[in-house]
Parts: structure tokens; C-alpha cells; sequence
């Protein structure tokens, strides 16, 4: 009565995620991941990519959360996939659009797999297979016509499994097993009597193969078996009947639930891994159309300290800005500290946020916001930024700070990279600048990878020349006439930041206001 071959398209199919296993096996979210979404602005990027789609957003933003968890070989393994899609974005979407028709009409749909009646649960089922083996065709049916466009690896096994295990002969033999499942001739069970005469043993039998002819049925011999009726106000014997009847199909109803409910999750998995790709193609698309270029990086194994770029940008700046963001181009390999310092207002603190962006976006095979991008990968990334001062917090803002440092050191580990963004400013520069020197010296010598944007001159003063090779110092910007480029260059660290430049552009245009005013 059932295919003489398991169905497992989960077992055939591991996912487009990992190479060998699938998405809901991903590792847990991060410690201190609210305060990393917060200071890189993830959410900006994370409504870019998913919209008010919800399984969108939960994906996406999990794959970013954990891509330090990710090696090279699955970095590159996803980064495949994903050139597959940019090439082909009609098709994947188009199974993406398959697979959440399926998963959604079974959530509005007639199917209920939990009913505790065995005919119910068996006809729900049937139905609900009969509706999945028809996307099932369309599903193959998209693999027969598109395999040829696609090259990776996991579109490759994926269509390759379709194709093989999906076939009209395995997909009519099953159609044919549901149709038996329906038992419109009834039900033919065999049963032994058990100590008191009661049924035991009950066994669900297949129906003959074919039905006699009317010469043999004239020429049998005897009836073929015995029959009784039950009298037409017998509720009892209609009750004991049906009993036999729900026990003979209960299994049957059981493991077609249990193939109905397979099936299924094969669909939703392969939507969980496509909503990935899918929610990366949406992002592409809106960096597209402003021109802004995208790359895919090249992922080094952690502790090799390569890290270069030309072109990086902040992504979240540019989503929310109509125009193109300004990119910078930069040689970080083999610096364990990177220290940028600089004009008020020159795009210092954009900058960080493009580093911590483009490493996350990197790891979970992402394409970057940069022209090219090469860097090796963490095993974690924090983020360690000033905050405005809260009024309900118990304790002083320096204190805060201090605090949060305390949770950063409890969970990193070597070969991470942490950001600092005016950290330690809340004090004094003297006593801000040393605690800040401590704490950067006592990280690099745990082989973690430091960002450090500060306006403590004390401090990014006291690196100068003390680890020749080992330290980078970049500068924003600022031409002679006080204009910002927004850009960031390579240059040891001024006693000023300048800010008398926006004192100036403040008040002198407001200035000019009043006396234009004046004049009106």
C-alpha cells in the first residue's frame, strides 16, 4: 500500500545555508547582540532587506547575529548561492513565491493533523497530501526548466534531488496509494479472537489486485466470504463496528499525518533558506538603483590580520539618504589597533559603523558596500559606544560605561574585533585616556582586533611609536577652509578636532539670518 522507497526530502536536501546542515540548526543569537543592532544600526538594514515581511526579518537578522560563527568554507559556500540568485532572481523568486503558497493556504486551509477521530485525521491528511504532491510537481517542474542557469553547489543538489527523487512515476504512485488510502470499497481488515472473544491483532489489508469477471463470478464455487448485517436500530453493533473500523485504519491515518506533516516541513525549510537569499536580493536592489557598488568579499581565516577595502561604506547610511554615501579606501593588514581621530562632524563615527557593517554583512556571505573587500573573520564583534545620558540610570554615565565594558570582557574571545566609539570620554581626558590605554593594551594582547574613534588626544597620542607596524591612525578629513570630505585618510592625531569650525558655521549663519532678517 505505501512506496517502496522513503520519501525524505529533508535527509536528500540538507539546505542553500550550510553544507551540511540545515537553517534551524544555526547557533544561538550572540551575548550583548542588542547593543551591537543598536550601535551598527541593524534594524535600518534589516527593514532594507525584509520589509514588513515577518519570517523575512526573523531570518535575516538571525544570519547576520551569526555569522561569526560561520568558517571560510561556509562564507564562500553561501557566497555561491548567492551569485546563483543575482543571476537568476526571477526563478528564485519565483520558488520562493512557491514555497510560501504552500506553507500559507495549509495555514488557512481544511487540514488539521491534531484530531483525535482516526477517520478525520486520515482524510485530512490525504487531502492535504494530495495538495502538497501538486506544488511538489510545480516545484520539480521549476527544476526541470532552470537547472541548466545555476551553478553552486546547493541549487545543484537541490535540483538534482527534485528532478530524481520527484518523478511522474514515484509522484503517480503515491497519488494512487492516497487515492487506495480512501478505502471507497471499504475496509478489509483481519483479526484473530482474543481470550474473551473479542478482536485482537487487528491488520489493515491491501484489496485484491483485480476485481473477477462476470464468467468467474458465475463459476466460484462458494461465497468469497461470509457476510451479516446488522439490524437498522443496532447502535450498538454500529458502535462496535466502527470501533474495528478506527482501530484497523488508525495506523494508516498516523503515518500518512506523519507524511503529510515531512513534506510540509520540507517546504518550510526550503522557504526559511530561499527567504535568506531573497531578503539579500531586495537589499541589492535598492543599492542598485542608486548606483552604490557592491562586491563580494574575500574571507581569510581568523588571525591571518588581513584587512583592506577601497570604496567601503556605510550601507545604512546610504538607505536612508536620497544620494550616494562617500566611501573610503584603506590597508589595515597586519594591524591589531586602528586608530581614527579628527574633525567634528568628518564621518569618523560613519566610518566605524561601516567596519562593523561590512564584517557582519561579510560572514554571513553577504555582498559588502564597498568597491572590493578583504578581511579575515572574527569570532565575534562587539561594540562599545558612548551613549546620551539616561535619566532613569542608577549610576553615573562613566560608571555605565565601565559597566558595559566589564559584560564586553566576560564574553570575548581571541581573535575578535571590538569598536570604540568615544568610549571613556564621560571623565576627565587624563583618567579616560589611561583607562582606555589599559584596557586596548590588555585586548591586543589577547590577539582581539580594536577600532578606536576618540577625541582624547592623550590617549591616541600615547600609541604613537610605541608598536611600530602594529598600529594604524587614520584622520578625518578636513581641508584647509574647515570643509569635511567625510572621508577618512591615514594621519597621526591632532591636538584639535576643530570644532571651532562648527562654532563658526552655527552661529555665523545664524548671524547672517538675523541681519538679513533685520534688513527685510
Amino acid at each position: 500500500m505505501y512506496c517502496d522507497r522513503d520519501f525524505d526530502p529533508l535527509q536528500a536536501f540538507r539546505d542553500l545555508m550550510y553544507r551540511f546542515r540545515d537553517a534551524e540548526a544555526q547557533p544561538g543569537l550572540p551575548p550583548l547582540q542588542a547593543a551591537l543592532v543598536q550601535d551598527l544600526e541593524l534594524d535600518t538594514l534589516v527593514q532594507a532587506m525584509a520589509g514588513d515581511d515577518k519570517l523575512l526579518r526573523a531570518v535575516v537578522r538571525k544570519a547576520l547575529l551569526t555569522g561569526t560563527t560561520n568558517d571560510v568554507d561556509t562564507i564562500l559556500y553561501r557566497q555561491a548561492v548567492l551569485r546563483d540568485c543575482l543571476k537568476n532572481t526571477a526563478i528564485v523568486r519565483q520558488l520562493y513565491d512557491l514555497t510560501t503558497e504552500t506553507v500559507e493556504k495549509t495555514k488557512r486551509g481544511w487540514w488539521e493533523l491534531s484530531s483525535r477521530y482516526p477517520s478525520s485525521l486520515l482524510y485530512n491528511s490525504i487531502d492535504l497530501l494530495e495538495f502538497l504532491l501538486s506544488m511538489l510537481r510545480k516545484l520539480r517542474r521549476v527544476a526541470e526548466e532552470h537547472a541548466g542557469a545555476f551553478q553552486s553547489e546547493a541549487f545543484s543538489k537541490l535540483f538534482s534531488m527534485l528532478k530524481a527523487e520527484l518523478g511522474d512515476e514515484y509522484l503517480n504512485q503515491a497519488q494512487s496509494h492516497l487515492e487506495q488510502s480512501k478505502f471507497r470499497k471499504g475496509v478489509l481488515l483481519s483479526a484473530e479472537l482474543g481470550e474473551w472473544n473479542e478482536s485482537a491483532n487487528l491488520i489493515l489489508r491491501a484489496p485484491p489486485e483485480r476485481t473477477r469477471n462476470w464468467l468467474e463470478r458465475m463459476l466460484r464455487n462458494g461465497p468469497p466470504s461470509h457476510t451479516f448485517h446488522l439490524a437498522e436500530r443496532d447502535q450498538a453493533g454500529a458502535s462496535i463496528l466502527s470501533n474495528i473500523r478506527y482501530r484497523g485504519i488508525s495506523r494508516v491515518a498516523l503515518a500518512l499525518a506523519q507524511s503529510a506533516d515531512h513534506v510540509l516541513g520540507f517546504f518550510r525549510m526550503l522557504r526559511t533558506e530561499l527567504a535568506f537569499y531573497i531578503g539579500c536580493l531586495n537589499l541589492h536592489s535598492r543599492l542598485a538603483s542608486k548606483g552604490e557598488p557592491v562586491c563580494l568579499p574575500t574571507p581569510v581565516p581568523a588571525g591571518a590580520r588581513k584587512h583592506r577595502f577601497s570604496g567601503l561604506y556605510d550601507v545604512c547610511l546610504s538607505l536612508r539618504l536620497p544620494s550616494r554615501v562617500v566611501g573610503n579606501t584603506a590597508n589595515a593588514d597586519h594591524k591589531n589597533l586602528i586608530i581614527v581621530t579628527g574633525a567634528n562632524q568628518g564621518g569618523k563615527s560613519t566610518f566605524l559603523r561601516s567596519i562593523g557593517l561590512a564584517q557582519l554583512m561579510m560572514q554571513c556571505g553577504m555582498f559588502v558596500g564597498a568597491e572590493a573587500f578583504e578581511v579575515e573573520i572574527f569570532h565575534s564583534l562587539f561594540t562599545h559606544y558612548k551613549r546620551e545620558e539616561d535619566p532613569t540610570m542608577k549610576s553615573g554615565k562613566f560608571d555605565e560605561e565601565l559597566a558595559r565594558m566589564s559584560d564586553i570582557a566576560d564574553s570575548v574571545v581571541a581573535n575578535s574585533m571590538l569598536l570604540f566609539n568615544e568610549s571613556f570620554a564621560a571623565t576627565n581626558e587624563r583618567e579616560g585616556s589611561e583607562i582606555g590605554r589599559q584596557i586596548v593594551s590588555a585586548l591586543l594582547e589577547k590577539q582581539i582586533k580594536v577600532f578606536y574613534v576618540t577625541h582624547l588626544y592623550e590617549f591616541a597620542r600615547g600609541f604613537v611609536g610605541e608598536r611600530p607596524g602594529g598600529v594604524m591612525f587614520l584622520r578625518a578629513e578636513r581641508r584647509p577652509d574647515g570643509t569635511r570630505t567625510f572621508k577618512v585618510i591615514e594621519g597621526e592625531p591632532l591636538e584639535t578636532s576643530f570644532g571651532e569650525d562648527l562654532y563658526h558655521k552655527t552661529f555665523d549663519s545664524r548671524t547672517h539670518r538675523e541681519d538679513r532678517h533685520a534688513a527685510d
